[in-house]
């Protein structure tokens, strides 16, 4: 008689992870959104699983779902393994290429303030070799195959160094600064906001006391806005970390030229399991000295 024995490379993995960021992050869209599948995609494989071990995990209601005993008494263990595995793939990622440097930060800061800087620092580092990836939030410590962030922050935690402190002022190019002489003027002008910040209405309270529309088209990812204002489209609430090229070389320039503070830092930090690399280190030091050239 022959026996059939489990073995390790016919676990099912990936229903397993699903099960595991569900129960961490407390339900299907969550962990959709963590490991980039849709949420059907993860009530499948969570069904998957449960069928082939032939007990619920989670309960099912209108609301959502909610784990079940067994599947809450199994939770803390999935997580602490699927977090060794994760830094085990760290570790192999940093042994087998040690000169690289993996940055990750946000779509506008990767495009309009670390781009611009980008070949003076691989210049300046190399052979360290330099990536980037660019999301919208920063990444689960844990679970992140990245070396060093680079996002906006409002208070600075331990280990974040800042950058540069944010400031606002509208921009336009010149031929539409001609009709603006006040802040009162923008009320007839076309403006371009990015319509995830509200950058223009923390302008327009400390410049106007009031609140402020912006008429004119919105943009969710704010290098597009920045392309409309380089191409005459309208004024734009500038974050002057993104657009001081733009102010320096005159494609764009400061009608009124009132900064306001937006109470934002940008902040680059080391993820944890990069700590102590010196080829990481390299490269945060290298980007503090250019932010401040």
């Amino acid at each position: 008689m022959s026996l059939d024995m489990p073995t390790r490379h016919a676990l099912p993995l990936n229903a397993l992870r699903a099960f595991e960021a569900s129960a961490r992050l407390g339900g299907f869209a969550r962990a959709a959104h963590e490991l980039k599948l849709t949420p059907g995609a993860i009530a499948a494989l969570v069904k998957t699983l449960e069928r082939q071990y032939g007990a619920m995990l989670f309960e099912r209601h209108a609301k959502g779902v909610r784990l079940t005993p067994l599947g809450e008494s199994v939770k803390t263990q999935f997580t602490e393994a699927f977090d060794a595995v994760e830094e085990a793939a760290r570790t192999l990622r940093r042994l087998a290429a040690p000169q690289r440097v993996h940055i990750v930060t946000s779509p506008a800061l990767a495009h309009l303030w670390l781009g611009p800087r980008l070949p003076q620092l691989t210049a300046q580092l190399a052979p360290i070799e330099i990536s980037v990836t660019a999301v919208d939030e920063p990444p689960n410590l844990k679970r992140s195959p990245f070396d060093l962030c680079l996002f906006y922050t409002e208070r600075l935690e331990r280990g974040q160094r800042s950058l540069a402190t944010e400031t606002v002022t509208p921009v336009c190019v010149p031929a539409l600064a001609a009709d603006i002489h006040s802040a009162a003027d923008l009320a007839n002008a076309r403006c371009i906001a990015e319509v995830c910040w509200n950058d223009w209405e923390v302008w327009a309270q400390d410049v106007l006391g009031s609140a402020f529309v912006a008429r004119g088209p919105g943009f969710s990812l704010y290098a597009s806005a920045v392309q409309q204002a380089l191409l005459g489209a309208g004024v734009l609430i500038g974050r002057r970390s993104l657009v001081q090229r733009y102010l320096n070389s005159g494609e764009l320039v400061a009608p009124i030229d009132h900064s306001v503070p937006l109470g934002l830092h940008i902040a680059a930090w080391t993820l944890p399991s990069a700590r102590g690399n010196r080829a990481v280190m390299a490269v945060e030091e290298g980007l503090a000295e250019l932010a401040q050239a």
